[in-house]
């Protein structure tokens, strides 16, 4: 039985709460991408290996993608404002604590508390806005989410190639870790001040075993993508792999199992049942398949292809950014109006900013950052279009109730995205490279890109004939 053991939620100051949790997912999102830049000062400072340093970026992403089902279903239980709090207290620890590491081994530790903090905090953003904007403002609160959302990596980049260029204080590579503590402080203090508390389950404690078979399942399908490479695709990887999906498969019976028994399963099966979210679901991993890898594979071709220095190609991603934020207002008030109409329009915009980088790539020899910045101002424009009602368009048909559930699955399915498009499009792209060959490389990826987002569009035309 659920208990409701809170008051009324106050919506009065809904706009600051928006504030205050986006800006800690802005927190996560740059710290996706900040450590990139300042990888080869770590590997320097600490004589780390070329294995560990692929662990520093890799743990971040499996801690939270294996645990952000398990945040949001917390946030369904002990109530969204209190586990956000705790996660940003903890995300603001783990961030001091990389700083301070003094070792390969201590970091790569730390940047797996960091990871499994941020999926305590991530779940509850997407649940507030869900549950704090269920009037006309929703679109509007959503596209404010998703320019966060799209900013986060390229301000990860540019602010990456700053602090570790001025050495503020002697820091080096150590600040772009120090950054997060003092703004985690701030988001803590004014969400304990202004966060509602919502409605929450009391008397249900968390299914602990669903959230054990789960981490050890996503570890095994995860892992193995991310260092497969490194380990030349033996027959152990896929034995792992094999094995990560049949604990999914066992995963799914154990919470049919737990519902039977009266209890509250890790996952909301109804969820499964929803065919628009299912669908959505499809169009999320497509889309997200096609975006870290993409800034991946972009990074490395201007720095090693070019031989861009860093600070120059972060700031290459900077029209990208500027374009993304355009979008993601102008598709807020047309999806209001259109739909999911907008969303396939903008991966058909994101296919011609790809287009666009391959013509240019191949008509000039050397292309400068100017001419690589305005072909990438289209993909950005795109990818906005659809990154910022993306969201607010999967979860349009769950239920209040389960909305910590289901933002955690969304995440999820993000992140497992994020790490199978590295995987999989960067092994395609070190392959060729590896020969020398950088422009056939990024033509190959691109390529991949495209047919990623075709993928996304095809669901989203799908899911678009269940809500009409």
């Amino acid at each position: 039985m659920h208990q409701i053991v809170s008051a009324p939620v106050d919506t009065s100051r809904r706009w600051w709460v928006l504030a205050t949790v986006v800006a800690a997912q802005f927190m996560f999102g740059v710290d996706a991408f900040i450590v990139n830049v300042a990888i080869p000062t770590i590997a320097t400072e600490l004589h780390v290996s070329a294995a560990q340093i692929e662990a520093v970026i890799a743990v971040y992403l499996i801690a939270y993608a294996t645990l952000v089902v398990t945040g949001g279903r917390l946030g369904d239980i002990y109530g969204a404002r209190n586990v956000f709090i705790s996660g940003v207290a903890g995300f603001t620890v783990t961030s001091l604590w990389c700083g301070l590491a003094q070792s390969g081994p201590e970091l790569i530790a730390a940047r797996l508390a960091q990871g499994a903090t941020a999926a305590l905090m991530v779940p509850q953003v997407l649940a507030t806005l869900h549950l704090l904007f269920a009037d006309a403002s929703r679109a509007r609160a959503f596209g404010i989410y998703g320019i966060v959302l799209g900013l986060a990596g390229a301000a990860g980049f540019v602010l990456g190639g700053i602090l570790v260029t001025l050495d503020l204080a002697g820091l080096g590579w150590r600040a772009v870790f120090f950054v997060n503590v003092p703004f985690g402080v701030l988001i803590m203090a004014v969400a304990f001040r202004i966060m509602p508390t919502f409605q929450r389950r009391a008397g249900t404690r968390l299914d602990i075993p669903g959230a054990i078979v789960l981490f050890t399942g996503l570890l095994c399908l995860i892992g193995p993508l991310l260092f497969g490479h490194d380990l030349h695709w033996s027959a152990t990887v896929w034995l792992v792999m094999t094995a990560g999906a049949a604990i999914i498969a066992a995963f799914l019976r154990l919470e049919r199992a737990v519902a039977r028994r009266g209890g509250m399963p890790l996952i909301d099966l109804a969820l499964l049942s929803d065919a628009a979210f299912m669908r959505g679901l499809a169009a999320v991993f497509f889309f997200f398949f096609a975006n870290l890898s993409f800034y991946l594979v972009m990074t490395i071709y201007l720095q090693k292809g070019l031989q861009i220095p860093p600070l120059q190609a972060g700031l290459v991603f900077l029209p990208l950014a500027l374009t993304f934020v355009i979008a993601s207002r102008h598709s807020g008030a047309r999806a209001k109006h259109r739909g999911t109409l907008v969303l396939i329009e903008g991966c058909a915009v994101q296919i011609a900013g790809l287009a666009a980088l391959v013509i240019a790539i191949e008509w000039i020899d050397t292309p400068s950052a100017v001419v690589l910045a305005l072909a990438l101002t289209i993909f950005g424009y795109g990818q906005g279009l659809v990154m910022a009602p993306l969201s607010s368009a999967v979860l349009s048909t769950v239920k209040p109730v389960s909305a910590g559930a289901a933002s955690g699955i969304y995440g999820t399915t993000a992140q497992i995205a994020n790490a199978a498009g590295v995987a999989a499009i960067g092994a395609v792209f070190f392959a060729i490279e590896s020969n020398h060959a950088s422009r056939p490389a990024l033509f190959a990826a691109c390529a991949l890109f495209t047919l990623s987002i075709i993928a996304c569009a095809a669901f989203l035309t799908w899911m678009r004939q269940v809500t009409r």
